[in-house]
C-alpha cells in the first residue's frame, strides 16, 4: 500500500510502499476512502505524544470500507462502509465497563498507538465494539471529517457542557474543533461568541451559528468582552485550540457555576498551563476535559445530520491528495485555511 511515514520525529514526511496491513483476531482492515487532517497527528509528528513509536504513520480521523475480518469478528462483515472513533475501547477495563471508552486504560488509536489512516488501508483492533456503520446517504469525506474534532466537540457541548437552549457559549479558536462546537452548540439553541485572531475564520464561524466574534488582537481584553456581550459571563466556555492563554481567557470568561471544556489538546509548555483558580473557587466554576467520544453516542449524532440540525459538510475545506497532505501535516502550526482538511485521493 502508499503511505505516508516518518522516521524521525519532525523530520520528512514520505509517501513510501509498505506491506499491507492483516487484521487481529478481534479487528479487521478498512480500505480509506478519505482521512481528515487534524492538528492531533501534527502534535504526533512533533514528537509530542509518548504513544508515537518510529517508523509511523499518522491519521486518525478516517472512513472506508472493510476489506479483511479477524476470526472473532461477528458484528461486521467485508464490504461494510464505516468509521470508528480516534479512541478505541478495549471493553473489559473498568473504564469501558462504565461506558466511557473514550478514556480506556488500554485504548488503541489508530494514527498514535498504532499506524494510522495516512495510508490505502488501515487496520483497527477492538473492531466489534467501536466500528460505526454509515447511513448510505453519508460520503467518506463527511464522515471523516466526523472523527476527531467533531464528535469530540460533540460530546464536549452536549454530554459534558449539556448546552441548553439560551445559554451563552464562548468558543476560543476558530479551527476544526472550535467550528465544530460552534455549529453544534448552536443546534443546541445556544447564543454563541466565536473568538480567534483571524477575521476571515471569524465570518466563516458567523455562517455557521456563531452570532457574536471577537478577534483577540482587536480586544484589549477578551474575558471582560465575552461577559460583557453574555450579560455576565458564559455559561459554557469551550478552549478548541489548546494554549495556556486560550485555556486562561475560557475560564475567565465563565459567569457563577458556569463550565470551561477544554478540548484543545496542552501539550510542551502549555501542557501545564495556569489557571484563576481564585475565581474556580470563588464563583463554583467546572473545568472539565473532552476527549473524544464513545461509537454508541454516534447515534445521537448522526440522527442529528440526518435531520439537518447539524452540517459537518459545510465544515469541509480544501480535499487534497495524500502526497499533499503530507506537506500540509508538516505545516499545520501555521493555521493556514479555514475548515477541515480531508485527504480524498492516494
Amino acid at each position: 500500500m502508499l503511505a505516508a511515514c516518518f522516521e524521525e520525529f519532525q523530520g520528512p514526511i514520505e509517501i513510501l510502499k509498505l506491506p499491507d496491513p492483516e487484521p487481529g483476531d478481534n479487528g479487521v482492515v478498512i480500505e480509506v476512502g478519505a482521512t481528515g487532517l487534524c492538528r492531533s497527528d501534527w502534535h504526533g509528528w512533533m514528537g509530542h505524544d509518548s504513544d508515537v513509536h518510529l517508523p509511523h504513520v499518522p491519521g486518525h480521523e478516517f472512513a472506508g470500507k472493510i476489506v479483511a475480518t479477524g476470526k472473532h469478528i461477528q458484528r461486521f462483515k467485508i464490504g461494510d462502509r464505516v468509521t470508528v472513533p480516534f479512541v478505541s475501547g478495549c471493553g473489559h477495563c473498568p473504564q469501558c465497563h462504565s461506558g466511557n471508552q473514550q478514556i480506556c486504560d488500554q485504548q488503541f488509536q489508530p494514527g498514535f498507538t498504532a499506524w494510522g489512516s495516512f495510508a490505502q488501508y488501515v487496520a483497527i483492533d477492538y473492531a466489534d465494539g467501536n466500528l460505526v456503520t454509515l447511513p448510505d446517504t453519508m460520503d467518506y469525506v463527511t464522515a471523516a471529517s466526523l472523527g476527531c474534532r467533531f464528535a469530540t466537540s460533540f460530546r464536549g457541548v452536549i454530554d459534558q457542557g449539556q448546552v441548553r437552549a439560551g445559554q451563552w457559549v464562548a468558543v476560543h479558536g476558530c479551527g476544526g474543533v472550535g467550528l465544530s462546537a460552534i455549529m453544534i452548540a448552536q443546534a443546541a439553541g445556544a447564543n454563541v461568541i466565536a473568538i480567534d485572531i483571524d477575521d476571515e475564520k471569524l465570518a466563516f464561524a458567523q455562517t455557521i451559528g456563531a452570532s457574536h466574534m471577537i478577534n483577540a488582537t482587536k480586544v484589549g481584553d477578551v474575558p471582560a468582552a465575552i461577559r460583557d456581550l453574555s450579560h455576565g459571563g458564559a455559561h459554557v466556555s469551550v478552549d478548541g485550540l489548546g494554549s495556556a492563554l486560550t485555556c486562561f481567557n475560557s475560564v475567565s470568561c465563565l459567569r457563577k457555576r458556569g463550565k470551561h471544556i477544554q478540548i484543545g489538546l496542552m501539550t510542551g509548555d502549555h501542557a501545564h498551563a495556569k489557571i484563576p483558580m481564585d475565581r474556580v473557587v470563588a464563583h463554583e466554576l467546572e473545568v472539565l476535559g473532552s476527549h473524544g467520544m464513545q461509537a454508541f453516542r454516534y447515534d445521537a449524532m448522526l440522527d442529528m445530520v440526518a435531520t439537518g440540525k447539524i452540517a459537518p459538510q459545510k465544515l469541509i475545506g480544501d480535499r487534497i491528495t495524500l502526497a499533499e497532505g503530507a506537506t500540509a501535516l508538516m505545516n499545520m502550526d501555521s493555521f493556514v485555511g479555514t475548515g477541515v482538511t480531508v485527504i480524498d485521493r492516494f
